[in-house]
């Protein structure tokens, strides 16, 4: 096969990677009833004048198994932080004891439950409809090398089945990082 073929296929591949790595990262950001500390990574604050992450100014670990500390390193900025989480979309009220914020995990109902499930399933219909547009781009890009007579419709074909393949592997493995917050989600 062309080495340009080689190099497009490559590419869209790569691209495709961190597309799954985005949808993994949005799957961590959905809450469960298990803490994670992954939940406050989208977090900011104005801290000195300048927005700051909340992974920057404090580490996080989970106690138990509804429990998540965050631990500042300035003990002055705890109030900062409270009022971050507080006024954040996890849903959560801190308890701030003047050394260490507890971030307490209610169980889900059954209700909401299905509410996150119906999420994490946009999320990664997102992930798949993003697979697939790259792979069209790469189809054109690809047909657009073979009109201008740089690869034979032979490469062409094989691009393309090979381009199909990869495309099969990407969505496989975004049904698995479904299946598996899916479970995640429904455990009691």
């Amino acid at each position: 096969m062309s080495e340009l073929v080689d190099v497009a296929v490559s590419e869209i591949s790569q691209k495709m990677d961190k597309a799954i790595e985005h949808c993994q990262r949005e799957l961590t950001a959905v809450r469960t009833s298990r803490p994670s500390p992954a939940l406050l990574d989208r977090i900011e604050l104005e801290y000195y004048g300048t927005t700051v992450s909340l992974n920057k100014l404090a580490q996080f670990h989970v106690s138990d198994a509804r429990t998540l500390v965050v631990t500042p390193f300035d003990k002055t900025s705890l109030g900062l932080i409270d009022k971050a989480i507080l006024n954040s979309d996890l849903g959560i009220t801190p308890n701030n004891d003047g050394q260490v914020i507890r971030l307490v995990f209610p169980p889900l109902n059954e209700e909401r439950r299905k509410e996150l499930v119906k999420v994490i399933k946009q999320i990664c219909e997102d992930a798949k409809v993003t697979l697939r547009n790259l792979r069209r781009n790469a189809r054109h890009e690809i047909e657009s090398l073979e009109k201008a007579g740089d690869i034979s419709k032979d490469d062409l074909s094989r691009s393309e089945k090979e381009l199909d393949t990869v495309v099969h592997e990407k969505t496989s493995t975004v049904d698995k990082l479904f299946a598996a917050k899916e479970k995640e989600l429904m455990e009691i």
